[in-house]
């Protein structure tokens, strides 16, 4: 790789380094694993950057790579995590932690969602992309991600402890199914 190449990587490193932490930390659920998964992806993208032609798809690309890497860490890992249908209690009336309460109670039902599940939701909603975006970072078909994403959002639905404000205030509200 020449100079202007490497220099080309660093910036956009540090131009998107931010976000895609955020990304990868809804993947993953820890900061430290986020920070391994970002720094894991970033290297396979600077192994690749010589190939990459289209500078504009490169956010497509980290996103894709760290969602295979995931897996592939998922896949290795054993079982160590053990879902739980009873999510932990969280006070009644709203004061001045309550977004970080409903914060956490989204973290919390985001983590019961199986992995492919989570990533769906964290792609279409977090990243804000198209369901056919999704579908080729995910490497499947715009109806896979539409039901699949439609399960997920059921699941999250029937928590009854996430929506701990109004239905009809936007912080609380889930976001509706996919469209067939």
């Amino acid at each position: 790789m020449d100079a202007q190449a490497r220099e080309d990587f660093r910036s956009y490193v540090v131009a998107r380094s931010g976000p895609l932490l955020r990304t990868a930390y809804l993947l993953t659920g820890s900061r430290a694993d986020a920070e391994d998964l970002l720094q894991t992806a970033l290297a396979k993208t600077y192994l690749s950057w010589d190939r990459i032609r289209d500078r504009e798809a490169v956010d497509g690309y980290v996103r894709r790579v760290m969602v295979n890497t995931q897996t592939s860490w998922w896949r290795r890992r054993k079982v160590d995590e053990h879902p739980t249908d009873v999510l932990p209690e969280h006070g009644g009336g709203r004061d001045s932690t309550a977004d970080l309460d409903l914060h956490d109670a989204l973290w919390s039902a985001l983590a019961l969602l199986p992995k492919r599940q989570r990533a769906m939701v964290v792609l279409r909603y977090y990243e804000d992309l198209s369901e056919a975006e999704t579908a080729a970072v995910l490497g499947v078909t715009v109806g896979t991600v539409k039901s699949t994403t439609s399960r997920a959002l059921a699941k999250l639905r029937e928590d009854s402890s996430l929506l701990t404000g109004s239905a009809d205030d936007p912080r609380t509200s889930l976001p509706t199914g996919a469209s067939a």
